[in-house]
């Protein structure tokens, strides 16, 4: 298994423990925590994405990983 499929399986994971965490209401969609599940795990899901040529695998979690860094600056901006 090459780096690339080993984050790829790791940003599958937190992405999905982010999506199961907030649905159950363990994270607010809101919270640090939430967003950087996100955040890294759609960084690795484009590592691995662009390693096997899936380019708009790559497009949706690039958008995925503006969406999370634009609520982080959020959230970031309404603590100060």
């Amino acid at each position: 298994m090459s780096l690339a499929d080993i984050l790829g399986w790791v940003g599958s994971i937190e992405i999905l423990a982010a999506f199961g965490l907030n649905s159950f209401q363990k994270l607010k969609s809101d919270s640090v925590a939430f967003q950087l599940l996100n955040l890294s795990g759609a960084s690795f899901l484009i590592i691995n994405s662009v390693a096997h040529g899936a380019y708009p695998f790559t497009f949706i979690n690039s958008v995925w990983v503006a969406i999370s860094l634009s609520a982080l600056v959020k959230i970031g901006l309404r603590k100060s």
